[in-house]
């Protein structure tokens, strides 16, 4: 089967959809929201509306139903707009409402997945701890089997919609440490006793996406809130993470394509020497390199959603396009801002917070170093 280049009819539906949406929606509020680290939860009750908040959904459990190709497509259009947006819109799909899909029974489905892929509620997902972080196997969250439920204690920090999220999926220890078969996935419902949200970061990019602590202090869970097997945690968790990277890939190309789009249309517009500069060489190369390293990780990702599309294992394709999206959010974005000159360096124009987004990329759902052991061992096997 060969990957066709050019965006499907709902691809091409969902990002004019998301165009004229976020120039209302979006655009306009994007720098308070920014400035403030205000997180605009009511603007996900209306991507709910437009089928944004479960586009893998089956229709039959009031989701989208579409692939990896238009869920990409949606990852990028809405990061063009604003990388909070999307990642935040990309946590709720992949992470905890992707969770539940994967690994809840029928009834659980039923009970959750309508309610999150409407935008009804939004989705929170708990695996990083303070003092674990990739070393998961060492967690510190510890769920006690109490007759029909476990006890519920820890805390989870760095997770998005960590304070305003209405469903949880969280990783908690119920064997020995260091057991990858010791850890559980549960359910978690916001306003469960002993289930709070914790401290805020204040972050330097990302700002609008709320990211926050998780706390647990004696949180009683029955068990019909297990997801899956007990034990099964941490190998659902890893599974989970092969179709993050694809989220994360994607939030790395929309940044980077947002970035090139303001440098070529800057460079057309700004004048110096009577001429504008993207006639002069130095530009020029500049704008040439960013398109290849956009289409080279544009490449990468779509043939790591083309093979989750057809249900092939993504562990390779999706870190090589996690690691490489990311470092060229980056690297474009660091460019970008060079290409605007001193302008660059203001909050007034678009590259500035485009460059502080894209760090984030390098970090999340493992770091670049991480995306490498990944790689090598897939192909060193």
């Amino acid at each position: 089967m060969m990957m066709s280049f050019e965006l499907n009819e709902n691809q091409g539906m969902i990002a004019q959809m998301i165009r004229d949406f976020g120039a209302k929606e979006i655009t306009p509020f994007r720098k308070e929201w920014d400035d403030n680290q205000h997180f605009p939860n009511d603007l996900f009750k209306k991507l709910g509306e437009l089928g944004l908040m479960g586009v893998l959904v089956p229709a039959e459990y009031g989701g989208s139903g579409f692939g990896y190709f238009e869920y990409v497509t949606a990852i990028v259009e809405l990061t063009k707009l604003d990388p909070s947006v999307g990642l935040s819109m990309a946590a709720h799909n992949s992470l905890c409402t992707g969770h539940i899909m994967m690994f809840g029974n029928e009834e659980q489905k039923k009970k959750y997945i309508p309610k999150l892929a409407s935008g009804e509620w939004l989705g929170a997902w708990g695996l990083t701890e303070p003092n674990t972080g990739s070393d998961a196997g060492n967690m510190r969250t510890v769920a006690v089997e109490d007759g029909d439920y476990y006890v519920l204690n820890g805390a989870k920090n760095f997770i998005t919609h960590g304070v305003s999220g209405d469903v949880a999926v969280v990783i908690a220890r119920t064997g020995n440490v260091g057991d990858s078969h010791g850890m559980t996935a549960f359910v978690v419902e916001r306003g469960t006793p002993g289930f709070k949200g914790g401290r805020k970061e204040d972050k330097m990019g990302m700002r609008a996406s709320e990211t926050a602590e998780m706390i647990f202090e004696d949180c009683r869970l029955h068990k019909s809130q297990v997801l899956g097997d007990v034990g099964n945690g941490f190998i659902q968790s890893m599974k989970i993470l092969d179709g993050g990277r694809i989220s994360i890939a994607a939030l790395s190309l929309g940044i980077a394509e947002g970035a090139l789009e303001a440098s070529i249309q800057y460079s057309k517009e700004r004048e110096q020497f009577n001429q504008p500069i993207s006639k002069f060489q130095g530009i020029a190369f500049k704008l040439a390199d960013m398109a290849t390293q956009v289409e080279a990780a544009s490449l990468l990702t779509f043939k790591a959603a083309d093979l989750k599309n057809r249900g092939q294992k993504v562990t390779l394709a999706g870190a090589q396009a996690k690691l490489y999206a990311s470092e060229v959010a980056v690297s474009v974005s660091n460019e970008a801002v060079q290409i605007f000159g001193g302008y660059g360096f203001i909050k007034d124009y678009p590259v500035e917070k485009y460059y502080r987004d894209s760090k984030l990329c390098t970090i999340g759902e493992g770091t670049s170093e991480i995306q490498k052991l990944v790689i090598s061992r897939e192909i060193l096997k």
